[in-house]
């Protein structure tokens, strides 16, 4: 087998797309020279400081670098606080709906699944905007189900600029859309588009979504930037650890971030390596893909040295003494106190923030229910500070690109 090309971080714009260049990766080599890594190698690389390909990275990765986690989440550790200081953000995701015209097999939103279908009319947008506001949240996510009808008729553009009072960062994640599609959501106060490539195995892909728009992978994978053209300031990507090799995951990820860094160099590039958990409709992460929660921190870590300017998000997907460890060793984002279902922070005790019911319409259940005041405690006991806001629309003045005048 011939020796996989390197990839080195360059400032020169590359032509064409990332799934033009994702084509021509050897993702499945660099997975197998992982698992083949020795530890001379790593420490070479770890005395160096400095991961300057994927190839390095995919050493870091390796079994045999699970040897070297402490020493890899000192590098991860001073590189954070270079470039982000000791502070994390935090958000709270909002489920505008459930409705969906895919079938993801891993999915709760699905539509073969059987769970209340819900939809949440713009004034209870609002309400739940003030009460995650009285909670501390001033960066708020808006979530929905991929259903046309919600960007056609204006519902999300209206979302958006009815919370933007309350929330002067507002993050989307929807289905994938044209460019002239995001330009009236980023003109309506959207500052990030957050898309999932959920796999970059496209047999896996290919599998498990069988129906309705989401089946289009090269379409979805593309979709940063296209919203990068449309005016967005901050893109997050990701994959769905679970579903293939998460060695392979995490390559790919580490690939089409280094692209966008390149390629949409005027936003902040943000990546996610969230866990998969059980879903309605008796959906099981598969256990041969599952990664533990050493190898989570050691791939952190390796981003970090990988991609130093990079934000890096670690979800309530994952259980709280996971998250706990692993604020001061490389993320920079985390969301607290969610509700997967649409409307359902209306069902929370305001003083506890606790459900007070059973949510059937969420997309998963959470791992770390503590409240948004816990978590921002629990950084601040490790020295770090907790932000709530860091974005105004007051620091913004021009509307986006795709709606100026030529």
């Amino acid at each position: 087998m011939s020796a996989p090309r390197k990839y080195h971080h360059c400032h020169e714009a590359p032509a064409g797309s990332f799934s033009e260049a994702f084509a021509r990766l050897p993702l499945t080599e660099l997975a197998e020279q992982s698992r083949a890594t020795n530890l001379p190698q790593v420490d070479a690389i770890l005395r160096r400081g400095q991961v300057r390909t994927l190839e390095d990275f995919a050493a870091l990765i390796s079994p045999a670098a699970s040897e070297r986690v402490e020493q890899l989440a000192g590098h991860s550790q001073r590189l954070t606080q270079r470039f982000f200081g000791k502070a994390v953000r935090l958000f709270a995701p909002m489920y505008l709906s459930n409705e969906c015209v895919n079938v993801c097999k891993y999915c709760g939103f699905s539509r073969h699944n059987d769970i209340p279908r819900i939809t949440i009319p713009v004034t209870k947008v609002v309400e739940q905007a003030e009460r995650l506001a009285r909670q501390g949240f001033r960066s708020l996510l808006l979530v929905a189900g991929e259903h046309p009808k919600w960007v056609s008729n204006g519902y999300v553009a209206d979302c958006i600029r009815q919370t933007l009072p309350i929330m002067p960062a507002i993050s989307i994640e929807l289905g994938p859309l044209e460019t002239v599609e995001y330009a009236p959501l980023v003109d309506a106060g959207a500052e990030a588009l957050l898309v999932y490539q959920e796999t970059y195995y496209q047999p896996t892909y290919e599998e498990l979504h069988t129906a309705g728009p989401k089946k289009y992978f090269a379409w979805r994978m593309d979709t940063p930037e296209r919203g990068y053209e449309a005016g967005f300031r901050r893109l997050g990507i990701g994959a769905l650890l679970g579903l293939h090799d998460w060695r392979y995951e995490a390559l790919a990820v580490a690939a089409h971030a280094q692209f966008l860094l390149r390629k949409c160099w005027k936003a902040q590039v943000s990546v996610s390596l969230p866990r998969m958990r059980p879903a309605t409709g008796g959906w099981q992460p598969n256990p041969s893909y599952g990664m533990n929660d050493r190898e989570l921190v050691q791939t952190i870590c390796a981003l970090r040295m990988l991609l130093p300017h990079v934000g890096i998000t670690i979800s309530t997907r994952e259980p709280p003494s996971l998250r706990d460890g692993i604020v001061p060793l490389g993320v920079t984002l985390m969301s607290a106190g969610a509700s997967t279902e649409p409307g359902g922070y209306d069902h929370f005790d305001e003083n506890q923030w606790k459900p007070t019911r059973e949510q059937p319409g969420e997309q998963f259940h959470i791992a770390d229910e503590r409240s948004p005041s816990a978590i921002a405690a629990m950084i601040r006991s490790h020295g770090y500070e907790a932000v709530w806001k860091d974005f105004d629309q007051a620091l913004v003045t021009a509307p986006s690109p795709a709606l100026a005048p030529a």
